[in-house]
């Protein structure tokens, strides 16, 4: 790419970022849209605008960010949000400071040198004007490559630094909430996994209370014993869905009644599949008489499940936090695979028919996972050919002759052939993040918030092997498969040499992410045009209506690989093309505004984890610096710096012994709450009937509290109390 093709390519994203924002000012301003754009704050129960926030400044916005606290982000969003905004400044003040020294010192160096003229004349390669900028400028053992080397250590120097200050800061994070005088439910309870076979003549909850009451006399409170809900959850979801329909028909009829005659319309469906064959029926009275059938269906096969399908697993309630924090981190039984005992996730985030699931199971099905994970990463390529192969025409023609009338329309044809290929690698992308987090929930994960940060690493594993290195050496694998063949460990020099040739790529991927991918993030137009396709075609009632509008969180899962991989990029060419680093400043500077907003006003998390994700995200940026650091070595090698090039050899090892330091100071009290944490005063005495039932699932639950057939569900030890 020439320096004009670049300064365009840039112009253009920077032109839509401007007109998105511009969107986003006029569209947020109007009533009828506050659901799109302040869906956070209303569920909050606050205002949607906030004096401010309805100003025909442009940049209104941001000055609601910068004022904006952290304690605002964690009283909005939560911990999780508050600690992914750590990342982001982290990330950004890497960079800054790494730039601060690169771009004055290394731009110099490389341009007042004659490399790429020299190569130009010997007719080797093409060059454009940006490669006079990058370190490819500078002749192979030249002195000035000592500047580029300094610069190695200052970049690795700098990331230890923030890094380090960035564990201390997220850990006093965790620590502060986690000492909260709030009552959580969680902070009292325990998930006990690999309960052995229950003795004979004795009931599995029987057989629970018995062994913590015998080990915590003072303060255990009793159990939950975990059960089998597979077919109550079926008969409840199809309760749930007829109550759903029976609101949607008789707001459908009240309406009727505004609109045309006094007596109104009353609805009617159709009683065959899909609603759209068969006898047509009343809707109301439809669903009134299935919902009159499925209630004692549901309760029937309640009391089934709580006294038939019990499963070797519990939790175990205790009356204070230091004494639930203690048994989490303990060894319960001499054999490790009877009486697991962890910390018990929040209600909203259990993964219930994870729990059952061996101590054994649990290591095979992550070896399982973890193998066909790496072969999804490695050999990706194979499925996204199939998917291509499948979706030309003449194969589509073989698989599903009855489309060949309408494949053989000319104008079909002609875009089918020109997008089909394309849709199909779209969509089998789109699926990868859904794909990955199945498999992390295969491999037996108790909680969803686990399961996210499972799923983010095995998504960031995949974009840097097949995005970052795939797209580096691209260009150059075939053309040189030869030598690596005859020399396997030529690998690493092969994609240093290949870094500059896509340098113009990169800047131009970095600049499109920011200013196009933020743009659209910070306008919501595709939310916007969805939520009022929905509200003016099919949502009837105030709940239809919710469920369009409601946001989801910020996507962890996909979000944190897409920021490390752009952070990956940056920190591996901060060095060898140092015009980078303004546009990583700019896209980790642009995010943290654009997120800041999304998260005070938008964006509603699904779960909380206390910040748990960050030793995840600490070791995904030491590995990004490893691979900056091996990178580097290999293009000095190129370079023929070899001499001095054994200085970068001890980088890597001080990024693994860092990485070791961090992980034995901090990572414990990421993993386990501490005592001195764990016991600091509530605000009131926590009620432990309530704490008790908020683990009770939905499909188990009874709208009569005192109903005796839930008793099953509950211990029957002596209740220590029900505090006010």
């Amino acid at each position: 790419m020439d320096f004009s093709s670049f300064l365009t390519s840039l112009g253009t994203s920077f032109l839509i970022f401007v007109v998105l924002m511009l969107l986003f000012t006029w569209l947020s301003r109007k009533p009828g849209n506050s659901f799109v754009y302040y869906p956070n704050r209303i569920l909050k129960g606050l205002e949607p605008w906030d004096g401010a926030s309805r100003s025909r400044n442009p940049f209104a916005w941001i000055r609601e960010a910068f004022s904006s606290s952290e304690q605002d982000v964690i009283n909005m969003s939560g911990v999780d949000t508050a600690v992914y905004f750590v990342f982001l400044s982290t990330a950004l003040a890497i960079l800054v400071l790494s730039g601060l020294v690169l771009l004055p010192v290394l731009l110099p160096v490389a341009a007042t040198d004659d490399n790429v003229k020299t190569q130009k004349d010997k007719g080797n390669q093409s060059f454009s004007d940006i490669d006079k900028l990058l370190m490819g400028n500078v002749k192979g053992g030249s002195p000035r490559l000592w500047a580029f080397l300094i610069a190695t250590y200052w970049v690795s120097l700098v990331t230890y630094f923030l890094l380090w200050k960035a564990y201390v800061h997220v850990s006093g994070l965790r620590a502060n909430a986690l000492m909260s005088p709030e009552l959580t439910p969680e902070q009292f309870a325990v998930l006990v996994r690999d309960i052995p076979p229950v003795p004979e003549g004795r009931t599995r909850k029987e057989q629970v209370d018995s062994y913590f009451k015998s080990i915590y006399p003072e303060t255990f409170y009793r159990s939950m014993v975990v059960t089998n809900n597979k077919e109550v959850n079926k008969i409840y979801i199809e309760l749930e869905g007829y109550k759903k329909k029976l609101a949607h028909a008789e707001a459908v009829y009240d309406e009727s009644k505004k609109t045309g005659k006094p007596e109104g319309l009353r609805p009617t469906i159709r009683t065959g599949p899909l609603g759209i064959v068969g006898r047509k029926v009343d809707s109301i009275e439809h669903y009134n008489e299935k919902i009159k059938e499925l209630i004692p269906k549901l309760e029937a096969e309640q009391k089934v499940t709580l006294r038939e399908n019990q499963q070797a697993c519990a939790f175990a309630f205790f009356t204070n936090r230091v004494t639930a924090a203690s048994a989490a981190q303990s060894l319960h039984a001499q054999m490790v695979d009877t009486w697991t005992v962890m910390e018990a996730p929040e209600p909203r985030q259990i993964i219930w028919s994870n729990l059952k699931i061996k101590y054994f199971q649990r290591i095979i099905r992550q070896y399982v996972v973890c193998f066909i994970v790496a072969l999804t990463i490695l050999f990706y390529m194979i499925p996204i050919g199939l998917i291509s192969a499948l979706t030309t025409l003449d194969n589509l023609k073989k698989i599903l002759p009855f489309l060949k009338p309408i494949v053989n329309i000319v104008a079909v044809k002609t875009v089918l052939e020109a997008y089909l290929p394309q849709i199909a690698l779209i969509v089998f992308l789109a699926l990868l993040p859904k794909l990955l987090l199945a498999l992390s929930k295969a491999e037996g994960i108790p909680s969803v918030g686990h399961a996210v940060r499972a799923t983010s690493g095995k998504y960031f594993y995949f974009t840097i092997l097949n995005v970052f290195i795939g797209v580096t050496l691209g260009g150059t694998l075939f053309t040189t498969f030869k030598s690596i063949e005859e020399k396997p460990n030529s690998i690493v020099s092969l994609l240093a040499s290949s870094l500059p040739g896509n340098a113009t790529f990169f800047l131009t991927f970095v600049a499109l992410k920011f200013f196009v991918g933020y743009g659209l993030e910070l306008s919501r137009i595709v939310p916007l045009i969805i939520f009022h396709l929905k509200k003016k075609y099919l949502c009837k009632t105030e709940a239809e209506l919710k469920e369009a509008w409601f946001p989801g969180d910020l996507g962890y899962a996909t979000r944190i690989p897409g920021d490390m991989l752009v952070l990956t990029i940056v920190l591996c060419y901060s060095v060898i093309a140092p015009l980078i680093i303004p546009f990583g400043v700019v896209y980790f500077g642009l995010g943290w505004l654009v997120l800041r907003n999304q998260a005070l006003k938008v964006y509603a998390p699904s779960f909380e984890t206390y910040g748990r994700m960050w030793p995840h995200i600490h070791t995904r940026v030491i590995a990004a610096l490893i691979l900056f650091q091996v990178t580097m070595f290999g293009y000095f090698v190129v370079k023929k710096f070899s001499f001095s090039t054994f200085l970068l050899i001890p980088l890597p090892i001080l990024s693994l012994l860092f990485a070791y330091v961090c992980h034995k100071k901090f990572y414990r009290s990421f993993s386990d709450t501490a005592l001195e944490v764990a016991c600091r005063e509530l605000k009131e005495i926590p009620n432990m009937e309530r704490i008790y039932r908020s683990f009770i699932p939905p499909s188990l639950s009874s709208e009569k509290a005192d109903d005796d057939h839930f008793e099953d569900a509950l211990s029957q030890v002596s209740r220590v109390g029900s505090f006010a």
